[in-house]
């Protein structure tokens, strides 16, 4: 990712010492913002998400030019197992370093996230004059994707963690000092740990003049992320093992049991923008 960032560092400066050339423009995104995941057991309802944009293109023929900018998005969504009722497990340590099987069963699960990133884009613009004071748009290239934060707020009518001691076969289900048992009413925070991603980026749309020196831009985009947000190194329970306690559990969420796990965000929706000729 460094190469990617140092290129397109590059080029903004290019760009912006030649920015008697240039169209500035500012704008907003608003439409479906989607965190898609391959884990399985997940489902996930989505809200609308949205960007505010900045930047320029400068032109190198009348039908060609070059673009890039900042911009800074957010995208909500609730994720939930797919059945009421989920468990899943992983390995932890307990307080006198013994390593067990950590079960995590909940009901009524939800968790809300909430993600906010910066987006630095680099596309490239053809347009072409289709009536009076009207032009067509086609904008392809690519953004580099940084989240700046991925928080989580998680809920659940009740959440029951229970151990599994593989090398005497003993399983504990009810030993709240030592952390195993149940909770009602469980509400915690948590954060995911992040890094960017390219992503893919298309718009289609017109521009519209409204005076000598301004226009109206309007398009559809469509975004896809590849590679995965996600930056962990091991794989932790949904619900953490709290050694002393079956209260003061933390949120680590669903993503964070599969630290392989492809969390890639995509988004599709209508672009409104000022164009400044």
């Amino acid at each position: 990712m460094k190469f990617n960032i140092k290129n397109t560092i590059g080029i903004m400066a290019l760009l912006m010492s030649q920015g008697m050339f240039a169209q500035f423009y500012v704008g907003v995104q608003s439409g479906v913002g989607i965190i898609r995941s391959d884990i399985k057991e997940t489902s996930a309802g989505h809200e609308l998400g949205g960007a505010l944009k900045a930047g320029y293109i400068y032109s190198f023929t009348n039908h060609i030019g070059i673009g890039t900018g900042v911009e800074f998005s957010q995208y909500k969504q609730d994720v939930f197992f797919s059945n009421s009722s989920g468990t899943l497990s992983n390995y932890e340590v307990d307080s006198s370093t013994s390593a067990f099987v950590y079960n995590v069963t909940t009901s009524n699960y939800k968790e809300k996230q909430t993600l906010h990133a910066v987006q630095v884009p680099l596309f490239v613009q053809y347009k072409t004059n289709v009536n009076k004071g009207i032009d067509f748009n086609f904008r392809a290239g690519a953004k580099y994707f940084l989240p700046v934060n991925y928080k989580i707020k998680a809920t659940a009518n009740t959440v029951n963690g229970t151990a599994y001691y593989p090398d005497v076969n003993l399983n504990i289900d009810d030993f709240p000092d030592y952390g195993f048992g149940s909770q009602n009413n469980y509400s915690a925070s948590g954060e995911y740990q992040t890094k960017g991603v390219v992503m893919s980026v298309f718009e289609v749309g017109f521009t519209f003049d409204i005076g000598v020196k301004n226009a109206l831009y309007v398009a559809m985009f469509l975004e896809n992320g590849y590679g995965s947000i996600l930056d962990q190194d091991k794989d932790e329970s949904y619900i953490g093992y709290n050694p002393t306690s079956v209260v003061d559990r933390n949120a680590n969420g669903l993503y964070s049991t599969h630290k392989n796990a492809k969390i890639r965000p995509v988004a599709f929706g209508i672009t409104l923008g000022w164009n400044f000729k």
